[in-house]
């Protein structure tokens, strides 16, 4: 609490939407306030909490889930409403009105781009039991990303050893852990990044098998085919479009295919069409798209499995963490051309 007391208005700083955005953000999109304030006191009968902000993450779908919250599915035309960005983060607890939190917990779940934020809904907020690890780890790898992965990879590709994994966007927070998790189970796994620094990374300390830059191939066909000459098992698919293209030429019969994300589409005005599709029938592949929020019953389990993997060191987790809610407009914007290498954090507030 501020020393002036739990009924004193401080000031709170905000990283606001202005516009409805399609296509690829721009940091002339959003601007950072610092006229908001905000009483350090739930209202009593809330049945909300209020938190201090300590991590953001950074994730493509916010445009989607902003877009959506402040202007509707199609009222694109109205006036905007004043009202920070919406997203995944690590908070603490400063006050509760709410019977499962407390003064002093640490939570994890959906929070506002602001120092402090009253959280009205808490339905989609988790509590942090496990402080051995870096708190940031829970906007990513213990958080949303961890699993996605875990239920992407698990729930609808059912690998089974032997199996050759395909990765896309592989350095990312999703598929970082889906190589790590690939790789303990005795798969053979390669990734595709966009630089030399991310392949580096996915080959050197992520231990994938192989690892390539898809930016470096006129023919992605032909890469794949370097680098699965027998075909592939399981796609993990982050990015659709021209990649997704090129891989159903390359499955293996029976193979399976988690569509998690289609980062190469979100900044176009007109996506881009598939046409293999006559691969999935003649080799009866399957391809699912999943929403994470339909496996956050698996949560306890998914820590049981990973939490002594990263004790061990078995799993690694690569972070890009900028400090200051200042810097959080462009580390967002920079996600859409792929400047982050690792999980994209902002750090807001040191506990």
């Amino acid at each position: 609490m501020a020393s002036g007391g739990e009924n004193e208005q401080v000031s709170n700083k905000q990283v606001i939407l202005k516009n409805y955005v399609t296509g690829s953000p721009k940091e002339s999109d959003m601007y950072v306030s610092t006229n908001g304030t905000i009483k350090l006191k739930v209202p009593e009968g809330s049945n909300g909490i209020l938190v201090k902000n300590l991590y953001l993450s950074c994730d493509p779908y916010m445009l989607d889930l902003n877009n959506m919250k402040n202007y509707g599915a199609s009222n694109t035309d109205s006036k905007p409403p004043v009202t920070p960005l919406v997203g995944y983060g690590v908070a603490k607890v400063l006050d509760s009105e709410h019977p499962n939190f407390k003064k002093g917990d640490l939570v994890w779940g959906i929070t506002k781009w602001e120092e402090y934020s009253l959280i009205t809904n808490v339905e989609g907020l988790f509590k942090i039991q496990h402080t051995n690890v870096p708190l940031s780890y829970y906007t990513g790898i213990l958080g949303m990303p961890g699993i996605t992965a875990y239920a992407g990879f698990y729930e609808i590709c059912s690998p089974k050893r032997g199996d050759h994994v395909f990765i896309s966007a592989a350095s990312g927070a999703v598929g970082q852990l889906v190589g790590q998790l690939a790789k303990l189970l005795g798969c053979y796994v390669v990734g595709s990044a966009g630089s030399k620094e991310k392949v580096d990374l996915l080959k050197n300390k992520l231990k994938f098998d192989e690892a390539f830059n898809y930016k470096e191939e006129p023919d992605l066909d032909a890469a794949l085919k370097r680098y699965f000459p027998e075909g592939i098992d399981i796609y993990f698919d982050n990015v659709g479009g021209k990649m997704l293209d090129a891989v159903l030429l390359n499955m293996r019969p029976h193979g399976r295919i988690a569509v998690c994300g289609l980062i190469s589409q979100y900044n176009l005005d007109k996506p881009e069409g598939v046409h293999n599709l006559m691969h999935l029938l003649i080799k009866q592949v399957q391809i699912k798209g999943f929403v994470v929020t339909d496996y956050y019953h698996l949560f306890p389990k998914f820590l049981d499995l990973v939490l002594p993997h990263i004790a061990e060191g078995k799993i690694v987790y690569v972070e890009d963490i900028v400090e200051g809610l200042e810097l959080g407009p462009a580390a967002f914007v920079g996600l859409f051309s792929g400047h982050n290498v690792g999980k994209q954090v902002v750090l807001v507030s040191k506990e």
